[in-house]
């Protein structure tokens, strides 16, 4: 899992959006409670940006060089699957900057 140290090199920001009740977003918080620390740990400088909203659908957004920002609806997604997302993202940013 090596693109988890990538963060701070392949992105400038990342946000995670969810709801602090509904049952939709129930996925996307266990995400960020089993991997804030680790994903901060290995990019302690790195501006991670967590933001709790009443019935907003959970979402991850990524903000690239230059402003270029992509995102994805996380509802109904797994761990693993928001695990997937995000190293997908990771990798863009890299694909960028070639």
């Amino acid at each position: 899992m090596a693109w988890r140290g990538q963060l701070s090199r392949n992105l400038k920001e990342l946000r995670v959006l969810f709801c602090q009740k509904s049952p939709a977003s129930a996925q996307t918080r266990e995400f960020v409670e089993r991997n804030y620390k680790d994903l901060k740990t290995l990019n302690p400088k790195f501006p991670i940006l967590i933001r709790e909203c009443s019935q907003v659908q959970p979402q991850l957004w990524a903000r690239y060089d230059k402003g270029v920002e992509r995102g994805f609806n996380l509802e109904g997604l797994t761990e693993a699957q928001i695990t997937k997302v995000l190293k997908e993202l990771v990798e863009a940013g890299g694909a960028l900057k070639v």
